[in-house]
């Protein structure tokens, strides 16, 4: 598994426990990356997806359910509620390509959703990017 999608795998996990569990120490995360990560570009990678879907939480949330059409976040299984929210902070917030940062939401849902979680990642990720992309060009 390359680096950078096993660094995503631990923020991912992460980012559940966080859903899960909102009063547990956030510094905690820090300590999980650290010991599960040893290359320092690669730590400031995970660091900047955890911090930054932390900091945009409501915003991806809701374009989330925008893109979702008849799903709330609540109904949403909470594997692909985060791999959802992993995904649109990559697509909207980092360089990484689109397809790049849709593809490893789905590999995410495969290993760690249901069987139909990779099709819902994948549609929902499909549908934000495109209206973002729409959202761009109307900005220029």
């Amino acid at each position: 598994m390359p680096k950078r999608s096993q660094a995503r795998e631990i923020v991912f996990q992460i980012i559940y426990e966080d859903d899960l569990n909102s009063s547990r120490n956030p510094a905690l995360a820090d300590e999980l990356l650290e010991r599960r990560i040893g290359d320092e570009s690669l730590l400031e990678f995970a660091r900047q997806l955890v911090r930054g879907v932390r900091q945009n939480r409501e915003q991806i949330d809701g374009l989330i359910e925008k893109a979702a059409e008849n799903w709330s976040l609540e109904r949403m299984a909470a594997t692909d509620r985060n791999v959802l929210r992993l995904g649109a902070f990559e697509l909207l917030h980092c360089d990484t390509p689109d397809p790049v940062a849709i593809n490893e939401a789905v590999e995410l849902a495969k290993r760690f959703g249901t069987a139909q979680s990779a099709q819902f990642v994948n549609g929902i990720l499909d549908r934000l990017m495109h209206s973002n992309k729409q959202s761009e060009a109307g900005d220029e």
